[in-house]
């Protein structure tokens, strides 16, 4: 057997290895079940070793499979190296592009974008996920991802930024009328809040004071969600008050079904960013969609 027969092994031991189980490897790899299993056994058997711990309810890997997906990362990671340079010459994007985005805003503001890319480009094929957890680039496959927020950890990563989310306290008419209009952020202490959450943690509100000096405050949480379209539906229900980017309230502002409070106190923002895995030379299917988006938030597509 030739040593490049080998490789289909690997390809297999790598996709399982990301997605968690040859059930969804084969999805993946468009094989089946058993042949994708067959596939990795047969690799186990020529390197005289275990890859994977089987058992009924899981798969992991073993310590030897561990110390193995690290090196075939590497060596695909030298191959689509070689790649990129070969093609850096093609003008238009290809193959497959691995993005994972924030709820609310990557769907109303990015994925417009990327699908009219696609539209563009027919040899691009997408595949789009919706998080605001924290996702490891590397280790999961991903070739970009939009966050929104202080980027705490970007370490193997190019990070840019795109344009910043503007800020507003809001809540609708009704509430207000009922429970009254918070003048300080020391009042919401008295109010019912909708507040963002993410990794578990409430996510602090950000005011500008008269002094222009920034300031964070977590309000008591009346209703913790994930989701921005989520806390949006519970102010326009009358749940409470919550910070939300303009970007997502500024036609319910502007028809009056939401009111902002708490004005002299606006101005905080949080910044929207671009982030792939750091490489010699940026693979032109991510090199392309990241100067689109640069150019989207110069246009302001993205405020």
């Amino acid at each position: 057997m030739r040593k490049t027969d080998h490789l289909g092994g690997i390809n297999a031991f790598v996709t399982t290895a990301r997605q968690g189980s040859f059930t969804a490897a084969a999805e993946h790899l468009g094989l089946t079940k058993s042949a994708v299993g067959k596939s990795v056994g047969r690799l186990e058997e020529r390197l005289g070793l275990k890859l994977f711990q089987r058992s009924t309810r899981r798969l992991s890997l073993t310590p030897d499979g561990e110390k193995f997906l690290e090196s075939c990362q590497n060596a695909i990671d030298i191959l689509e190296q070689a790649e990129a340079e070969l093609t850096s010459h093609i003008a238009h994007p290809s193959g497959r592009l691995r993005v994972d985005l924030p709820a609310a805003f990557g769907r109303q503001r990015i994925l417009p974008l990327l699908l009219n890319i696609t539209r563009q480009h027919p040899e691009l094929a997408l595949t789009i996920t919706f998080s605001e957890r924290f996702v490891d680039l590397i280790e999961e496959g991903i070739d970009l991802v939009i966050r929104i927020g202080e980027l705490a950890d970007s370490s193997g990563l190019v990070a840019r930024r795109l344009t910043t989310q503007k800020l507003v306290i809001c809540a609708s008419p009704d509430y207000l009328v009922h429970n009254g209009e918070p003048l300080t952020p020391a009042e919401l202490s008295r109010h019912q809040c909708v507040v963002g959450i993410r990794r578990n943690q409430p996510i602090s509100w950000i005011f500008k004071e008269p002094d222009s000096k920034i300031t964070r405050y977590i309000p008591p949480a009346t209703h913790e969600l994930s989701d921005g379209d989520a806390m949006l539906s519970a102010v326009l229900a009358g749940c409470g008050l919550s910070q939300l980017p303009l970007w997502l309230v500024g036609k319910y502002l502007a028809s009056g079904e939401l009111k902002e409070v708490l004005s002299d106190f606006a101005g905080g923002e949080m910044p929207v960013s671009a982030l792939w895995p750091q490489s010699r030379q940026l693979l032109p299917k991510i090199r392309h969609v990241v100067d689109d988006l640069i150019k989207a938030a110069e246009d302001g597509l993205l405020d």
